[in-house]
């Protein structure tokens, strides 16, 4: 399923080389850290069944939205990605939640600031809807530098 997910990412203009770039950049302030530790983190997040599901999920709206599947009002909030929807926030959150409350904190800068290539996909205009995409990329992204911390605290 992962291998599925790296492919769909992959085929909406992601690749996760891009994702690590966010990762090291924003950790490297705080551990000791490369791109291969960013890479590596990025692949552990994608290892869960629970991160697979919001990605394929998102992703999958964002088509139908495409495809104007989707009902209005509906399709017209998605294809605006309006503001006051948040439903796209809430799924990437799902990922956040799985490693604490940095997750959380690094997502809400990500989601704010739209660095690197979460900003490229939340702008791409060539007809493809991106709404939950870039939140999901960002809530990967945050994930992975939570875990990284995490790892990285001294035990004790």
């Amino acid at each position: 399923m992962k291998d599925l997910v790296i492919e769909k990412l992959k085929d909406r203009g992601v690749a996760l080389e891009d994702m690590a770039e966010l990762v090291f950049d924003l950790q490297k302030k705080y551990i000791p850290t490369t791109i291969e530790d960013a890479l590596y983190n990025l692949h552990k997040v994608l290892d869960k069944r629970e991160v697979q599901n919001a990605i394929l999920t998102g992703i999958q709206l964002d088509i139908l939205t495409e495809n104007n599947a989707i009902e209005e009002p509906l399709l017209s909030i998605l294809k605006k990605d309006d503001s006051l929807y948040g439903i796209d926030e809430i799924l990437a959150l799902s990922i956040t939640n799985i490693y604490g409350s940095i997750g959380f904190t690094n997502f809400g800068y990500l989601d704010k600031v739209k660095p690197g290539i979460i900003g490229e996909i939340d702008k791409m205009k060539n007809g493809q809807v991106n709404t939950f995409l870039d939140d999901l990329l960002a809530g990967v992204v945050a994930a992975a530098c939570s875990r990284m911390a995490h790892s990285s605290a001294p035990r004790g």
